[in-house]
């Protein structure tokens, strides 16, 4: 089932909302996604009472943060109020976007916001706006891909989970992680850095350092051996678990890359890239 998304957002601000969901359209085209805002009312529906069962229905709720947005009575009190109610709850996934410089962490600061490090789309950091809008497709689509693709904990009670271990030690945002087969080692991927953990003890074990940027995906092989890495940097690295030595580099991909799997013998790698690739063997390994 694809994921619901719910534009809240100013109208002045629609022009950047359009923007938006034509970097999200490929999300869409897969069936990863299903997006709603109020321009999709039909005539003769009743307007507030349809935003509020999208509101209601939403997984994903991204609030399109501008000065205008927050001189909206209706946006501000109305929609962003229903969401945050619904983010506390563990109902949905609150995510402000932030298009314009204004004020928005007194409100919203508890809440990891995109572009990276909340940088407002307009902001003198980003080169085009199309380089941010980017930014913000790919923090959107991990979301997806961590609702939509875990059958698991689309069924799970939330009060049924409980809080074994808080693992510090990056520096960057966490991105990707894994369990080792036999489930005593933890992997975790941020910027450049990937760590390994001793799940028992909650301590790390070594860090692996090669990526140059984002690391997005992690996997062990079936042997618990060997661990498969793939990054924003377009490549993958594989890596001694043992050890941490880096075994070696794969590239061929030409844009950033979100998955790689191992094959249940282990020596086969595939990856799948933003380049609309899809998932491509590579060669077989010997390690």
């Amino acid at each position: 089932m694809p994921v619901k998304i719910f534009f809240c957002y100013a109208h002045e601000d629609e022009p950047y909302l359009n923007k938006l969901k034509a970097y999200l359209r490929p999300l869409q085209r897969q069936g990863l996604i299903d997006v709603w805002y109020d321009r999709d009312i039909s005539a003769g529906t009743e307007w507030e009472r349809e935003i509020s069962q999208r509101l209601n229905e939403a997984q994903i709720i991204l609030l399109l943060v501008s000065p205008d947005f927050m001189n909206s009575d209706y946006c501000y009190s109305v929609e962003m109020k229903r969401a945050l109610e619904r983010h506390d709850r563990k109902e949905a996934i609150v995510i402000p976007v932030i298009l314009r410089h204004i004020y928005w962490q007194g409100v919203l600061g508890k809440l990891q916001a995109l572009p990276t490090d909340a940088k407002p789309l307009v902001d003198r950091y980003w080169h085009t706006l199309d380089e941010a809008l980017y930014d913000v497709a790919e923090g959107i689509y991990k979301v997806v891909v961590q609702l939509g693709t875990n059958p698991f904990f689309a069924s799970l009670k939330l009060e049924a989970l409980s809080l074994l271990h808080t693992f510090t030690g990056h520096t960057s945002p966490v991105w990707s992680v894994a369990f080792s087969p036999d489930g005593q080692i933890l992997a975790s991927g941020s910027y450049q850095t990937i760590k390994l953990w001793n799940v028992a003890s909650g301590k790390a074990l070594r860090t692996l350092t090669g990526h140059k940027e984002l690391i997005f995906s992690v996997a062990f092989s079936p042997n618990g051996l060997s661990l498969a890495s793939g990054s924003k940097d377009q490549t993958i690295k594989l890596w001694n678990v043992a050890t941490g030595q880096n075994l070696g580099t794969l590239t061929g991909h030409t844009k950033p890359i979100w998955s790689v799997a191992f094959s249940p013998d282990g020596q086969t790698l595939a990856s799948g890239s933003w380049d609309q690739q899809g998932f491509r063997p590579l060669a077989p390994l010997h390690f």
